[in-house]
């Protein structure tokens, strides 16, 4: 792995903050503003978190600290994403739930993986 962007999860999750930008940008006022900067922040310190974990790759307990705030932050972009999908019913947030989800399962295996077998 050369790079960051060699991970899985890094891809999907640049894919999903991108997708949370610009699906934001379509709510109403005062929801745009509010909920929707907020899920904006949070889905961005997915990718940003395993970024930097990556940077500090060389030990493996920071690498590990930095994947955990990020799954962090994917909670906390479900947890946003429910709450539109409550408030904006039909409107695609359950999609949007469900692939933070499936992300969620990939970070958590991802963690274990560097746990297990990360040679520092």
């Amino acid at each position: 792995m050369k790079s960051y962007t060699d991970l899985d999860i890094y891809k999907l999750s640049m894919d999903l903050a991108v997708r949370i930008y610009r699906k934001t940008l379509q709510l109403p006022n005062p929801d745009k503003f509010e909920t929707g900067s907020q899920i904006r922040r949070s889905s961005q310190s997915i990718k940003d978190n395993i970024i930097e974990g990556y940077r500090r790759k060389r030990y493996k307990a920071d690498f590990v600290k930095f994947l955990v705030y990020s799954h962090a932050s994917l909670l906390e972009s479900t947890s946003q994403a429910d709450f539109l999908n409550e408030i904006h019913p039909n409107n695609g947030w359950d999609d949007i739930t469900e692939e933070l989800k499936k992300l969620g399962v990939k970070i958590n295996n991802f963690i274990t993986y560097v746990e297990a077998n990360w040679k520092t």
